[in-house]
């Protein structure tokens, strides 16, 4: 995504608010932030890492939003988007993405994709030239991200944006591009439909993930057999809708319980009557308890 199209969308979104773009240095990468408290208009930077000349090219902002949103949109470099607090999420290849912990969402070029970030955001966006490393991945994904390659991506927002590739930042690329190659793949994601019926049913649950109405509740308030929308979703998604539902369920679980959400206080936001019936479920799908599944997370990413 387009720096300069960031700071557009924001304007949008909070049209009282004030960007306020902090720039070392004119070549160095961008860090923006949002502050609602400066009344000072801003001149945009255009900065935009598609035209970077280079194997990378990174940028980092923080804000505070309710929601703000960039639109569909494509571009040729491939692009990494590792949100460090608040929530993003992003549509790409026919799945939502909401990053979970210690993870970051991989976009090949070309691929269409939007972003929606809400909270207190710190995210941190890297383009990389098609075919400087060959072993990534050609398909959207998640990504478990180490420490170390969380500090490079970090240290990256702060390298001229035309770095000496022969130099001490060349090489801090070069390291970074090898352990994002390295980086295990994870398969957390929300697949969504095309069909605009279910695409409506999964908007209306990421909006009250409390909402337990099965297939037949969704088709009565639709007007639409419960049958059609199952064969229409097993298609499309290759799941279930208790399936497709839990999914949605873990992402949203595993986002909460890493901000420091009880285990109680998330099984009720997710309509479970209780944490024991949202610790089974969580178990049964990725194997483990969410206190051990997040520590051991924790632990292999040190």
């Amino acid at each position: 995504m387009r720096f300069a199209l960031q700071v557009v969308a924001a304007r949008q979104i909070f049209p009282e608010a004030v960007t306020r773009i902090q720039i070392d240095h004119p070549l160095t990468m961008p860090f923006f932030r949002l502050d609602r408290g400066d009344p000072r208009p801003d001149d945009a930077v255009d900065f935009d890492p598609e035209t970077v000349p280079r194997p990378i090219a990174a940028f980092g902002g923080e804000m505070v939003t309710k929601g703000t949103e960039v639109a569909m949109h494509t571009h040729p470099k491939d692009e990494l988007v590792l949100a460090r607090s608040g929530m993003i999420r992003l549509e790409a290849g026919r799945s939502i993405w909401i990053v979970p912990p210690r993870c970051a969402v991989w976009i090949p070029g070309h691929v269409a994709h939007g972003v929606r970030v809400a909270g207190n955001v710190e995210v941190y966006c890297l383009f990389v030239e098609p075919g400087a490393t060959p072993a990534l991945p050609r398909q959207c994904c998640t990504l478990t991200i180490s420490p170390l390659l969380e500090r490079l991506l970090v240290h990256a927002t702060h390298m001229p944006a035309l770095y000496d590739a022969d130099g001490p930042d060349g090489r801090i690329a070069a390291v970074l591009l090898d352990q994002l190659s390295l980086a295990p793949v994870e398969e957390l994601h929300f697949p969504m439909p095309t069909d605009s019926r279910l695409r409506r049913i999964a908007e209306a649950m990421m909006a009250d993930p409390s909402d337990r109405a099965t297939i037949e509740e969704w088709g009565r308030r639709m007007a639409v057999a419960p049958r059609t929308l199952t064969r229409i979703l097993q298609r499309e998604t290759g799941m279930s809708f208790g399936r497709w539902r839990q999914q949605l369920h873990i992402l949203i679980a595993l986002q909460r319980l890493d901000q420091g959400a009880s285990v109680h206080a998330v099984a009720l936001d997710l309509g479970y009557e209780g944490a024991s019936a949202f610790v089974t479920m969580f178990r049964k799908a990725l194997g483990k308890p969410p206190a051990r599944y997040l520590a051991e997370r924790c632990m292999a990413a040190h």
